[in-house]
């Protein structure tokens, strides 16, 4: 059987045959050229691409939208429903029962609610309890969030009277 081994001369006769030398200095030549040739053309490391990225990130990074929570204008308009306020703040958690809000209309979770009371249950609506924030995240006047509480707390077993208007309050305290 003849040797088919060639030797290292045989190799480099051949003209396929690099050193490990030749490799790593062509390798580093490479990435020379390379880097050269990216900062010639605005790559990476550019001032200019490096200011549109930050203003594609900042662009990328302002909210989707906002909230904006008004107080009424002074007279301007009728005070909610306790459905009304119910619907618009309320329901988010109390429609499903999440985060331990006590589901809309469940006699067994507002049960023991009802039982201590209304003013317990208006100091809760109104300085909020445990996940639910004051007033329910809303703006609600204290007679609107009393309407709220009566409305939901009836729904669920009560049978709590209507709250009375602020004015109609005074002028029945007279």
């Amino acid at each position: 059987m003849r040797d088919v081994r060639l030797t290292a001369s045989a190799h480099r006769q051949a003209g396929f045959a690099l050193t490990n030398t030749q490799v790593v200095l062509a390798s580093v030549a490479g990435t020379v050229l390379l880097a050269v040739a990216l900062i010639a053309i605005g790559g990476p490391g550019s001032r200019r691409a490096n200011a549109q990225s930050e203003q594609d990130v900042a662009m990328r990074l302002q909210p989707v939208g906002t909230v904006v929570v008004k107080a009424a204008a002074a007279g301007g308009g009728e005070p909610r429903t306790g459905e009304q306020l119910y619907q618009a703040a309320c329901n988010a958690c109390h429609g499903a029962g999440t985060l331990g809000a006590p589901k809309f209309g469940d006699a067994a979770a507002w049960g023991s609610r009802i039982k201590t009371g209304y003013d317990a249950l208006m100091a809760s609506a109104t300085k909020g309890k445990n996940s639910m924030p004051a007033r329910g995240g809303s703006d609600a006047s204290d007679f609107e969030l009393a309407r709220a509480v009566v409305y939901m707390a009836n729904k669920g077993g009560a049978s709590f009277p209507e709250p009375k208007a602020p004015a109609a309050a005074a002028s029945a305290a007279q």
